[in-house]
C-alpha cells in the first residue's frame, strides 16, 4: 500500500515537471517568434549601407525637385534649301546655253559668273539699246540750242527703256556699259551671275541646250542655315507655336550630341496634306558644321515644357514591387539606435509612373528615359543609381520589396 502511495507520488510529481517544461519551451518559441518577427519588421522598414558599400555599389542620392520638364515629339522629317535665301538662276528670256562657269556642289560668290547664253531678243535689244545711248549722248552734247527740249526727253526716254530692257533680260551693269562702249561687241550673248553666295545644288542642263525663259538652269543656297520639315499625324492637336524648340538627328543613327542640331519652329500648315494625310512643321537649323545637306532625312523631337513643375526619375531608378507596380528607394532620415554614424537607411516607396521625358546626361554624353513618378515627397532624396544592388541586399536579408 505504501508502496502505490509513493508510486502516485513520483508519477504525479514527474508529470507536472514535464508540463512545466512543455509550457516553458512555448514560452520560448513564442518570445523568439516575436522577436523575429520584430526583427523582420525592421528588415522591411530600413536598409542601411555605409558609405564604404555605397561608394563600391555606385549607390548616389538626388533630391527629388519638381521642375519644368521637356515633352518630346517625334516626327519624320527631311532636310530641304533655306527657301528665304536660296537664289534660283534662270533666263528671263527664251535662250540658247553657250558655256557654264560653275559645277554641281562648287561654292560661288556673289557677282561670279555662272552661265553665259544667247539669245535673238537680246540681240535685238542690245542693238536699240547701242542705238539709244548714242543718241542721247549726242542731243546730250547739243543741247537745247540745236534741238527741241521734247526731241531731248524723246532721246533721254528711248535710252532709259532701252536700258531697262536690258536689265529685265538679266545683264548687269557693267555688261550693259560694255555694250554701249564697244561697238565691236558681239550682241545677243549675256552672262547670268551669282545674286548671292551660296553653293550649286542643281545645274541640270547642257551646253547647246535651248532653255524657255524662267526655266530653272541653276539653284544656289546658302547652307549655313537650312529648313527642316517635319510631317505630324492630322490628329496630333500638341501645340507647336512659333519658336518652338526641337532637335535633328540624323536618320539611321544614334541619338548622339554630335549629330544633333538644335532647331526652332518657323511655320506650321494648317492644311493636311490629301497623299499623306499630316501636316507640315517647318523648321530652321544652323548648319554649323556642313553635315546638313537638303535631301537628307532626319529625326526630329520637338520639345514643349509641361505646364507646371513636376517629379522625375531617370528609369534605372525604377524597380518593379511584387504587385507590378513601382518603386523607388528613398533615404530615411530618421537613424537606428544601433546604427552607425556612417550608415544610410533607405525605404522603398511606391510611386505612380506617368509620362516618359529624354534627358541628355552630360557625364555619359548619353541620351536617358526619365519618368514622371507622383506619390512621393517633394524634395526627398532617393537612390538615383544603385537600385538594384539595393533590391538584390534587401532579397538576401528576407526582405519584401512590397514592405508586406
Amino acid at each position: 500500500m505504501n508502496f502505490f502511495k509513493s508510486f502516485s507520488l513520483l508519477a504525479a510529481l514527474l508529470l507536472s515537471v514535464i508540463f512545466t517544461s512543455i509550457s516553458f519551451a512555448k514560452s520560448e518559441s513564442n518570445l523568439a517568434q516575436v522577436n523575429t518577427s520584430n526583427n523582420h519588421e525592421s528588415e522591411v522598414q530600413l536598409l542601411s549601407f555605409t558609405d564604404q558599400q555605397m561608394q563600391m555599389a555606385d549607390i548616389k542620392l538626388a533630391k527629388l525637385i519638381p521642375q519644368y520638364m521637356d515633352k518630346r515629339l517625334y516626327a519624320p522629317g527631311e532636310v530641304q534649301a533655306n527657301g528665304y535665301t536660296s537664289y534660283v538662276v534662270s533666263p528671263r528670256v527664251d535662250s540658247v546655253i553657250m558655256r557654264r562657269h560653275a559645277i554641281l556642289g562648287e561654292h560661288v560668290e556673289q557677282g561670279r559668273a555662272l552661265v553665259t547664253l544667247f539669245s535673238e531678243d537680246v540681240a535685238q535689244a542690245q542693238a536699240l539699246y547701242r542705238l539709244a545711248y548714242a543718241d542721247w549722248r549726242r542731243a546730250k552734247k547739243v543741247g537745247n540750242s540745236v534741238i527741241s527740249e521734247s526731241q531731248l526727253l524723246s532721246a533721254e526716254t528711248d535710252y532709259i527703256a532701252a536700258y531697262s530692257r536690258l536689265k529685265a533680260y538679266g545683264l548687269s551693269e557693267k555688261s550693259i556699259a560694255v555694250v554701249a562702249e564697244n561697238n565691236s561687241s558681239a550682241l545677243g550673248e549675256y552672262t547670268l551671275k551669282a545674286e548671292r553666295s551660296g553653293l550649286v545644288l542643281s545645274d541640270n542642263f547642257q551646253q547647246g541646250q535651248r532653255v524657255n525663259a524662267g526655266e530653272s538652269i541653276m539653284v544656289l543656297a546658302d547652307e549655313h542655315e537650312l529648313w527642316v520639315e517635319a510631317r505630324l499625324a492630322a490628329n496630333n492637336n500638341m501645340p507647336l507655336t512659333k519658336g518652338t524648340k526641337a532637335e535633328v538627328f540624323f536618320s539611321g543613327t544614334t541619338t548622339d550630341e554630335n549629330h544633333s542640331y538644335q532647331a526652332e519652329v518657323i511655320q506650321q500648315g494648317h492644311t493636311i496634306d490629301p497623299k499623306t494625310r499630316t501636316r507640315l512643321v517647318r523648321l530652321k537649323v544652323k548648319n554649323t558644321n556642313h553635315q546638313l545637306h537638303p535631301g537628307l532625312f532626319v529625326d526630329v523631337y520637338f520639345s514643349v515644357l509641361t505646364k507646371e513643375p513636376i517629379l522625375v526619375v531617370p528609369e534605372s531608378a525604377l524597380l518593379r514591387a511584387s504587385d507590378n507596380g513601382w518603386l523607388i528607394y528613398t533615404k530615411q532620415d530618421q537613424p537606428l539606435k544601433t546604427q552607425q554614424h556612417d550608415q544610410t537607411n533607405f525605404i522603398a516607396q511606391e510611386v505612380n509612373v506617368g509620362a516618359s521625358y529624354r534627358v541628355y546626361s552630360s557625364s555619359t554624353k548619353q541620351w536617358l528615359n526619365w519618368r514622371e513618378v507622383t506619390g512621393v515627397t517633394p524634395n526627398s532624396y532617393f537612390a538615383i543609381t544603385g537600385a538594384f544592388f539595393i533590391a538584390s541586399q534587401g532579397a538576401k536579408s528576407g526582405f519584401d520589396a512590397h514592405n508586406h
